[in-house]
């Protein structure tokens, strides 16, 4: 039996900067929205969704990075089934 494991073909490192970028910035617009309805200052908020953005971004690019190794829920395909 030959089965193989099927991955996206999309899933590449400089995608996964990309979109853990364009993750972040949506994700440091709420970040400073929540830090100034919780402290009232731009200039807290703004100091918490600047610090996060480049731990973050480190921190989802590993993370992707790391699942695009796995094989977890992806689909087996048995190459002797698919030639009959």
């Amino acid at each position: 039996m030959s089965d193989i494991i099927v991955k996206n073909a999309n899933s590449n490192p400089r995608r996964s900067i990309a979109k853990a970028i364009s993750w972040r910035i949506l994700g440091s617009i709420d970040t400073a929205v929540l830090g100034y309805l919780f402290t009232g200052s731009f200039k807290i908020a703004g100091s918490i969704a600047s610090t996060e953005i480049l731990t973050k971004v480190v921190l989802y690019y590993f993370h992707e990075r790391a699942w695009a190794h796995s094989r977890f829920g992806l689909k087996k395909i048995n190459l002797a089934a698919d030639a009959k």
